[in-house]
């Protein structure tokens, strides 16, 4: 399970357990897993899709960056 944190300059949009995380980078979609290797990435226009236990979630982002180490996903966006 991976610890998702979502914030924008407004407001904490997600802070809670996340069983994958799908995000728009720069060159193009991909998925965070558990035990996904340590990233730092920027992120375009698009929808980030979250699986948490009580199902799935989106979020449409302008753009921002996304950090992951140690199953911790950490996501600056701009909404």
């Amino acid at each position: 399970m991976l610890q998702l944190k979502i914030v924008s300059p407004e407001k904490t949009v997600y802070d809670g357990a996340a069983e994958s995380v799908f995000v728009p980078g720069t060159l193009g979609q991909f998925e965070i897993l558990t035990d996904h290797a340590p990233i730092i990435s920027t992120l375009e226009k698009g929808e980030i899709s979250f699986v948490t236990p009580e199902g799935t979630q989106k979020v449409e982002v302008l753009g921002g960056f996304i950090s992951v180490k140690h199953n911790e996903v950490k996501v600056c966006v701009e909404i």
